[in-house]
């Protein structure tokens, strides 16, 4: 990589892991400690290929079905949730279950729940063949319908006008979220509104930085996985704020030419993305321009999530 102009990088804070993340990180490290190797993992446990493969070499084997799991085994569900068929399908295998669902994605299930019982259908926003989607909307799949578009919100029918709600996928970008509610509200004036907080802090405060970032950088560098909703969300919010934007696993992705004559490049992470990462492309990249480095703050962010009391239980029993 060679770049000929100076330029400066702005680096976002706050970004990389949340701590859902760290919290499903934690889990799976300390029940291999715990149970031993091959602790078996529904999914990635987070949408990192960096922190899967340095788990994996831990020994965390990584599966999509349940059913691939050997009888009695050890299984830890990953931060995005899982649905009631999954779970069944777990306790059918006589698996060790233990949950590193998001505490926040397990709000959404819970109010799911409640909305079903209640009859209301339930418009739930948020993008087809995620796997937080996809374990959501099976909570309540006769209750529920997707929505990813305005364009949806603008078509969707439903069996009672004055018994809707609607429920979001927790990684969205906010703005285009609430314009679909805002179509959905006027379509269906007794509409149930989510949370504010159902579109989860780390988000939130993400996209608020990166939208600031944009303002001030001609290009903007988003650390992440193709995978990532989070991380995907990011680019997109730069570039609805004026910059170029790029979504990119590590400093080796970036192309030289995103580079050429800017004033100054942004860079942020999604929330799955570790700070290593980060700090590898932050040198590079004051290498190649030889400019100042600013720190763009937005929320301090000081919320931890415990771990499940079964495996807190079971580590004290250990002296973990």
């Amino acid at each position: 990589m060679q770049v000929n102009k100076k330029f400066d990088v702005v680096l976002a804070r706050p970004r990389g892991f949340c701590a859902g993340v760290d919290r499903a990180i934690d889990i799976v490290r300390l029940a291999l400690r715990l149970y031993g190797p091959p602790v078996y993992v529904r999914h990635a446990i987070v949408h990192n290929r960096k922190v899967v493969s340095d788990l994996a070499a831990e020994g965390a084997v990584f599966v999509e079905d349940v059913n691939e799991i050997p009888e009695g085994s050890v299984v830890v569900f990953s931060a995005h949730g899982v649905s009631p068929a999954v779970r069944e399908a777990a306790r059918r295998r006589n698996l060790q279950i233990i949950d590193a669902t998001c505490p926040l994605v397990t709000k959404v299930h819970l109010e799911a729940l409640r909305y079903a019982r209640e009859g209301f259908t339930i418009l739930y926003i948020g993008h087809a063949g995620h796997v937080e989607v996809e374990g959501t909307m099976g909570v309540a799949p006769d209750h529920m319908i997707l929505i990813e578009t305005r364009e949806d919100a603008e078509t969707v029918t439903v069996p009672n006008p004055e018994k809707v709600a609607v429920l979001t996928q927790t990684t969205l970008s906010v703005d285009e979220t609430r314009e679909i509610i805002e179509v959905l509200a006027r379509r269906f004036p007794a509409l149930r509104k989510p949370h504010a907080e159902d579109i989860c802090y780390a988000t939130q405060n993400r996209q608020d930085v990166v939208k600031k970032m944009s303002r001030m950088v001609d290009v903007v560098l988003v650390f992440g996985s193709k995978e990532s909703s989070n991380s995907n969300r990011l680019r997109e919010v730069a570039e609805r704020h004026g910059a170029r934007a790029y979504l990119v696993e590590n400093i080796h992705h970036v192309d030289p030419a995103w580079l050429a004559g800017v004033r100054a490049v942004g860079i942020t992470a999604g929330a799955s993305t570790p700070e290593e990462i980060v700090q590898e492309a932050v040198t590079k990249l004051l290498h190649l321009g030889g400019g100042e480095l600013v720190e763009l703050h937005g929320e301090v962010e000081d919320i931890e999530f415990r771990l499940p009391a079964p495996l807190l239980k079971a580590a004290r029993e250990a002296g973990l």
